[in-house]
């Protein structure tokens, strides 16, 4: 990440007072309106527009990746378009703008346009689906992951037939591709749906969500008590470990983490909180940074030995008796580790 020397004259309250958060998001992402008309991410391959803009209740103006789930400010994405710390960007921001003239800072590409028009939508993007009963294909593709139309119907997730953002069509699903949306219950009027493709052919979007970023997968399934709390990364890998009668639950995105507050109120709840991430590269980044900042917490992972990252894979590869004897184990591990 670049960092450069923060000069006292550069905050943030130094580049709103002569530009608009309007003006910032229209040079950096190369368009002339904020609207809300989706427009494509700069911050990945996205050959369909899956990003809309919205402002939060304080007003402030936020782009929302719905493939990924990510919000960003117009600080944040000239963050994440660098590579930089937050007052870094200040100064990228206030260089591009000619604020202030810096030497050996990255510089964007873009034309300035002036005299912004204000977005004025208070609103969250609205996220609608056309439900379908689950069609045996759909149902023998959850089971191979352990998971019954039962648990499926428990945790709220439907099959999706089609898939509508903003009112417009986003997604008509046919065979052989499949949807299905999880259904978090409402905010401020507007539905909540986090949509998983599993087979999506199209462009990669695995997801689009309107979900707040705090927002836990399997929360609202969680006993009020218990002795074991799995914090893992997916609504599959918690209904998964659901089949066998442990609780879990999953943030919104690979890169969020149980915020203080809740992560305080479920110490209360459960004794032992085990964090199990995927075995790759970003799951064992993302839970050694999680450990940094959370040492008290239990962490762990699938075995190297097997080759398989997560639990809900392991059932797939290895079925259900492999799978219980590998939970066996690791519960029979934490209550050596407990004593």
């Amino acid at each position: 990440m670049f960092k450069f020397a923060f000069s006292e004259n550069v905050t943030k309250e130094f580049i709103l007072t002569r530009l608009s958060e309007e003006e910032i998001f229209c040079y950096y992402l190369g368009i002339k309106e904020i609207s809300k008309k989706l427009i494509c991410s700069r911050l990945r391959t996205d050959n369909r527009p899956t990003c809309g803009f919205y402002r939060n209740g304080k007003g402030d103006l936020y782009l929302h990746d719905f493939a990924t789930g990510e919000f960003y400010n117009c600080f944040s994405l000239v963050m994440a378009m660098f590579n930089v710390d937050f007052y870094s960007a200040l100064r990228i921001i206030a260089n591009d703008f000619n604020l202030k003239s810096y030497n050996n800072l990255p510089r964007n590409t873009g034309t300035v346009v002036k005299n912004v028009k204000k977005y004025e939508d208070s609103g969250m993007s609205k996220i609608q689906i056309q439900m379908q009963d689950f069609t045996p294909a759909e149902k023998e593709w959850w089971m191979q992951y352990g998971i019954t139309e039962k648990t499926l119907k428990r945790f709220k997730v439907f099959s999706c037939r089609a898939v509508f953002l903003n009112d417009n069509l986003f997604s008509l699903i046919k065979y052989p591709d499949m949807a299905f949306g999880y259904y978090g219950g409402k905010m401020d009027g507007n539905e909540l749906w986090r949509i998983y493709y599993p087979r999506n052919k199209e462009k990669g979007i695995r997801f689009l969500t309107n979900w707040p970023a705090k927002k836990l997968q399997g929360f609202e399934m969680l006993p009020k008590k218990g002795n074991l709390l799995v914090i893992t990364k997916s609504m599959k890998d918690c209904m998964c470990l659901h089949e066998f009668n442990i609780p879990a639950i999953a943030p919104n995105s690979e890169n969020l983490f149980v915020t203080d507050s809740v992560l305080e109120q479920l110490k209360a709840r459960f004794k032992h909180i085990v964090v199990i991430y995927d075995t790759d590269p970003a799951g064992i980044a993302n839970m050694r940074k999680i450990k940094k900042l959370h040492p008290e917490l239990i962490y762990t992972w699938i075995p190297r030995k097997y080759g398989i990252k997560d639990i809900s894979d392991f059932y797939k590869y290895k079925g259900r008796g492999a799978t219980l004897n590998l939970i066996t184990q690791f519960v029979k591990w934490l209550k050596n580790r407990w004593n």
